[in-house]
């Protein structure tokens, strides 16, 4: 109930809003009885991460390695999405939860008994990992929604140089007619991130 309360006023709000006398408040007890649960707001954090953690898809050892990590990359993404604060605990901290060494030994098991070593095993993780984090911080971030890429590449059209910046201006008009969506899919980045890791366990 606790870290539940916690997360919902952080996905609400943003991590830098939440405080143990905040939470309290949200929870209709006393700061003081707050703590008699949770000891300070870097021990919150870490339950609050490892929850989120929890959400992250960890099916069976035994299956495929690539389809295990593409499961389980949409489902970190979609753990990240629904709450903005984690990815930025997550990439700065060390977590020892439960969720967090269930999700590192499912992680590593896939990779292992699919015949990569443990040094490869972490780098091949670390480089899944490193292509969803910088998709979903790009996807969280990015100024333009979606559905207003056309009208925005119509928009600076005119500030792109045909002459001076031809691809660009190439691709803007590519978005601004309606020949390319602009959207950039995350199952195109990640299979050729999977595709680079079976040639090079193959190699």
């Amino acid at each position: 109930m606790i870290v539940g309360k916690a997360i919902a006023l952080a996905d609400a709000a943003g991590i830098q809003k939440l405080s143990m006398r905040k939470l309290a408040a949200a929870l209709d007890v006393t700061a003081m009885s707050l703590y008699n649960h949770v000891k300070n707001k870097e021990y919150l954090l870490d339950l609050m991460l490892d929850q989120v953690v929890a959400e992250f898809a960890r099916p069976d050892v035994d299956g495929q390695w690539d389809d295990m990590i593409r499961r389980r990359a949409h489902a970190m993404r979609t753990a990240l999405k629904a709450h903005p604060w984690a990815l930025g605990v997550l990439t700065s901290r060390i977590n020892l939860g439960a969720a967090m060494f269930a999700d590192m030994n499912a992680t590593t098991g896939w990779l292992i008994t699919s015949g990569f070593t443990y040094a490869q095993a972490d780098w091949a993780k670390n480089a899944v990992d490193s292509f969803t984090y910088g998709y979903v911080l790009q996807e969280m971030n990015f100024p333009v929604e979606p559905d207003q890429y056309q009208a925005t590449a119509r928009q600076f059209l005119p500030m792109i140089s045909k002459a001076d910046y031809p691809y660009f201006h190439g691709a803007a008009v590519a978005v601004a007619d309606g020949n390319y969506d602009g959207q950039t899919d995350f199952d195109f980045g990640l299979s050729m991130v999977l595709d680079g890791l079976r040639k090079w366990k193959q190699a």
